[in-house]
């Protein structure tokens, strides 16, 4: 109780501090600040997604409420409220390599949403301050798991189990986890694989990134839009004050005031469970109860008034140690991490596809895999195997770094972080070794192919019936999407010509679009699609011409399109309206 006190004033204290930074930093960037939607529809926690429901304590420090003296962290008199590592703004360094990643690969897969990296870093800034404290390690997992509080109700949401304790190791209730505290019914819907290891686990800070990205980007949402952003991240917490938060540290990752610290920068870490970090319950002694905030006393090494000291004895000397036996008072050294183990690793073997490629910009379908053998062809547990992408492609493994290390598991495999290939067409070679051993490496050859810069397809999205009376618009937009081998293709150019009903030729009279001046125009130049491939056509209106005729769609690459209309003959208007549709 005495905690949630403490906390209730920390965040009274920030109150108007948050509304001055979040409205200053947003009038900054030119978006109204956020209205409270916390009752709206779409952004209120569903029975089956219950992420904005209470689900652990945030952290609502501010950016420039947080102290400025990284060096004080994790030491006696430091900061103990979890904040940034640096004190301010940093960011560690695989951290922000998974936002970065994260909003990469949601401009792929989400491209109408327009997340920017700096949310996500605002969601795992105030839901564990970037996992700092725990263990990061480079390939996004951490030492420490990252865990709220039991949701048992109460201060909390009451959430049974979901996941069996899979993810959060309880099998009565459910916890948040990780970085950004999935519940694990949430991960279920929302759960990503932001660094190509075939696993989808919020724990790692690649996946979890990636899954605030999908998540915050759900029901449509376009994120430029100030109104979708509110409602996205309350979704996350039904708290206009976490809302706040995320929002202030959004706006100061956007304005550039940010910094890399490396991932084991000492820092005390956050506890979404709300105990504080570094405490632990006094005991009373033996017939008493000690009060609301009192503390037990630590036994005093003085004696006591009136009573007789002993005489102290002289200690026994002890033996001299036999340099033969190991000294049972001296502990045994530690190995030191920074040499390798021996390892009985004789030679590596190729997991995998023998064919390696992909077009550029893309992501390699698998990882590199690779198997550690002994020398009696045994799979090898716990050989530390490197990938190192040698070439000038501009290829990064997920996570933007072209070396990283694996250990071998129990079968002796090994894989690395998909990879994902640059702009430019090429080869290259993921080349395979060990470390401290001076066997054959092994070569994983990779090719680059050009992307493509036409369409091979265009086709209408949606089937609604285009059709309307005599003098009147058509109802809807028409949209057109290019693509090539199934992948949306951006800047291809499209013209639009209103063609009779077999779409040869030209119209003088019948459906029309406007020119700038307001005047009927039967063909329009549609300009290029856009990032998703897509273009949409101007508002067609219809004259006093009845029947059937076509929009022609032709792409800048040849792709031929026929879009069919009707305009109603005046009698049959009231009728059309209770025909079904074919």
């Amino acid at each position: 109780m005495k905690i949630l006190r403490t906390r209730a004033a920390s965040v009274s204290r920030q109150g108007l501090c948050t509304a001055l930074l979040v409205a200053s930093l947003t009038a900054a960037v030119g978006v109204s600040p956020p209205h409270n939607t916390a009752g709206a529809d779409d952004s209120s926690p569903r029975p089956s997604d219950p992420q904005g429901k209470p689900h652990g304590v945030p952290n609502l420090a501010l950016p420039d409420l947080a102290p400025k003296n990284p060096g004080n962290a994790g030491k006696p008199g430091g900061s103990t409220g979890g904040d940034a590592p640096d004190g301010n703004t940093g960011i560690p360094k695989t951290a922000l390599a998974a936002y970065q990643n994260a909003a990469r690969l949601a401009a792929t897969q989400l491209p109408g949403c327009h997340i920017p990296w700096e949310l996500i870093a605002g969601i795992g800034r105030v839901e564990s301050v970037h996992a700092g404290g725990y263990g990061l390690r480079s390939d996004g997992s951490t030492e420490k798991p990252i865990r709220g509080p039991r949701l048992t109700g109460g201060q909390f949401a009451e959430i049974r189990d979901t996941d069996k304790g899979r993810w959060d190791g309880d099998t009565e209730y459910d916890r948040a986890v990780g970085p950004t505290q999935f519940i694990p019914s949430t991960w279920e819907i929302s759960g990503a694989d932001g660094n190509g290891d075939g696993i989808k686990d919020p724990n790692n800070i690649f996946d979890a990134a990636l899954g605030t990205a999908h998540y915050l980007c759900a029901n449509n949402r376009d994120l430029n839009s100030s109104a979708d952003l509110d409602k996205a991240v309350l979704s996350y917490n039904q708290s206009r004050e976490y809302v706040n938060a995320v929002l202030a540290w959004m706006r100061t990752y956007q304005s550039g005031n940010v910094g890399t610290v490396p991932d084991n920068t000492p820092t005390i870490p956050h506890n979404p469970s709300g105990d504080t970090p570094g405490t632990r319950p006094t005991t009373p002694s033996h017939g008493t109860t000690p009060g609301a905030g009192s503390t037990t006393t630590p036994p005093s090494n003085k004696p006591s008034p009136g009573k007789q000291t002993p005489t102290p004895q002289k200690p026994t000397p002890k033996p001299k140690p036999d340099p033969q036996k190991p000294d049972p008072q001296k502990p045994t050294p530690k190995p030191d991490p920074s040499k390798p183990i021996p390892s009985p690793v004789t030679r590596l073997e190729r997991i995998g596809a023998a064919k390696w490629e992909t077009t550029a910009g893309e992501t390699f379908a698998e990882p590199a895999k690779v198997r550690a053998l002994d020398k009696a062809g045994k799979p090898v547990a716990g050989a530390r195997v490197v990938f190192d992408i040698v070439g000038d492609t501009g290829a990064r493994f997920l996570g933007n770094t072209t070396k990283v290390t694996a250990p071998t598991g129990e079968d002796g495999r090994a894989a690395a972080p998909r990879v994902l290939a640059g702009d430019k067409a090429g080869q290259f070679t993921v080349r395979v070794t060990v470390v401290g051993k001076d066997i054959a490496p092994v070569d994983i050859h990779a090719t680059v192919k050009p992307a493509p810069t036409h369409a091979d397809k265009i086709v209408r999205v949606g089937n609604q019936r285009l059709e309307t009376s005599p003098n009147s618009a058509f109802k809807g937009e028409i949209v057109i999407q290019a693509s090539n081998g199934g992948k949306a293709m951006p800047g291809i150019g499209m013209t639009a010509t209103v063609a009779p009903a077999n779409g040869e030729g030209t119209v003088k009279t019948g459906p029309y679009f406007k020119d700038k001046n307001g005047k009927p125009t039967r063909t329009v130049d549609l300009g290029k699609t856009a990032g998703n491939g897509q273009v949409t056509l101007p508002e067609l209106f219809a004259d006093d011409l009845s029947g059937p005729f076509t929009i022609r769609i032709v792409s800048s690459d040849g792709q031929v399109l026929l879009v069919h209309l009707n305009v109603l003959a005046p009698e049959s208007t009231q009728q059309s309206s209770t025909t079904p549709k074919t």
